[in-house]
């Protein structure tokens, strides 16, 4: 089988930047399907958990802030084995304690996924490293597959916790022991994280002085962005906007509210996100081709808007099977705009500050995500509102949607310039 044209030429720290989120994001998955089962089953009330969840994402981003703007200067693979540690060590203390605010000084200090999805300072490192070692013309592919493997990473993760806990489940362990197993399983693979991390070349490091003044003036906030500045400041408002949306329906609480409304368990949960994220990840190298014939905008929005409103749909299903359908039919076009978007960060920004960029962008996107939790914890403790998420998350992405076409759908990345 031959290889796609735009991975023939990656370099190993490329295959190996690849290989680290596939890792990652299997953690994320994993710890994603059992993360509020375990809280609720260890003594948090339903608002205590989403305290506790927002909590974990302002602090990802503090994480993510602080590494990110010293990667360059200090050393990437420096800053991504550091992540890599504080990963392992939040796991071992949500594993080992019932203390509400030991989980919080983990949740905040270290890297905790409540989502399935990227947090922290990888992504924008590992990214910013990519599209060094691409062209203009397959950086979109090389970022499809690069978010491919992490969908099925993620698909894997879930499917492998709610297969597992299940089984244990029925033979030796109590539900809360079984969830604790997948946590585990989280600090386990963050000590595999940094290992990996470890074997990055100095090929993988800013190489340029140009780069090591913007990561070093980043510090004191968005002035390390020169040129870059005003386009970084509205796709960082705009993401932040998108996130905020889309983290009252994170996995973990998506999954949860599966068990309210229909009393799924966590094995079949994972069944139900590994088939998901599967789906997810293969319209990723999709929307690589739909990007090269009509632009990296138009295809965001395109397929992004009918994602949201499927998203709406969800809960007005009135049979298990129906609202599955829906989510995987809106999992199955939801993730194209996920490697376009950061091809489009990538291409619009100088490419002595895309780490910057893209550092920056990513900790909007926490940060709009780290304060849906809060309110989505009072919700699920009351029955009537266990469905707003879904309503407030299609209608703020929406809104996204609109806007994002709006303010940049004449801001062309070169490769569209030269057709």
């Amino acid at each position: 089988m031959t290889l796609p044209i735009a991975l023939q030429h990656l370099t190993r720290d490329g295959w190996l930047l690849i290989a680290t989120r596939f890792v990652r994001l299997f953690a994320y998955g994993a710890l994603s399907v059992v993360l509020v089962f375990y809280l609720v089953g260890i003594g948090l009330s339903q608002p205590q958990t989403g305290m506790l969840l927002t909590l974990t994402l302002v602090g990802d981003t503090v994480v993510s802030l602080y590494l990110t703007t010293r990667a360059d200067r200090i050393g990437r693979r420096r800053m991504l084995i550091v992540g890599a540690v504080l990963m392992a060590v939040a796991g071992l203390v949500f594993a080992s304690t019932k203390n509400l605010w030991l989980l919080v000084l983990a949740g905040t200090v270290g890297v905790i996924s409540p989502s399935g999805n990227e947090v922290g300072p990888f992504l924008p490192i590992e990214q910013a490293a990519l599209s060094h070692v691409v062209t203009d013309r397959t950086r979109t592919e090389v970022l499809a597959w690069y978010t491919l493997a992490g969908s099925f990473a993620t698909a894997l993760g879930a499917l492998a916790a709610g297969s597992a806990t299940r089984v244990l489940q029925t033979t030796v362990m109590t539900p809360v022991s079984s969830y604790r197993m997948a946590v585990l399983l989280y600090a386990a693979l963050g000590v595999i994280l940094a290992v990996l991390f470890s074997r990055l070349s100095r090929a993988a490091e800013a190489t340029t002085l140009g780069q090591k003044r913007t990561f070093q003036a980043t510090f004191a906030g968005l002035s390390g962005l020169d040129q870059s500045r005003n386009v970084v400041v509205k796709l960082s408002a705009l993401f932040a906007l998108d996130s905020f949306g889309g983290g009252f329906v994170i996995q973990s609480f998506a999954a949860y509210w599966f068990y309210l409304r229909f009393g799924v368990d966590p094995g079949t949960l994972g069944a139900i996100f590994f088939w998901a994220n599967i789906f997810a990840g293969i319209s990723a190298l999709l929307a690589s081709r739909l990007a090269s014939r009509y632009g990296l905008i138009k295809t965001m929005v395109a397929t992004h808007l009918p994602s949201n409103i499927l998203l709406i749909l969800v809960p007005l299903m009135p049979t298990l099977s129906l609202a599955v359908l829906v989510l995987l039919v809106r999992f199955s076009i939801s993730q194209m705009d996920v490697p376009t978007r950061q091809s489009y960060i990538m291409a619009v920004v100088s490419p002595d500050e895309r780490a910057a960029a893209a550092g920056i962008t990513g900790v909007a996107r926490t940060l709009g995500a780290a304060v849906s939790p809060l309110f989505v914890g009072f919700m699920f403790a009351r029955p009537a509102l266990i469905n707003l998420p879904f309503f407030i998350a299609g209608t703020l992405k929406i809104t996204y949607d609109l806007l994002l076409y709006r303010a940049f759908v004449s801001v062309r990345p070169p490769e569209e310039m030269q057709r």
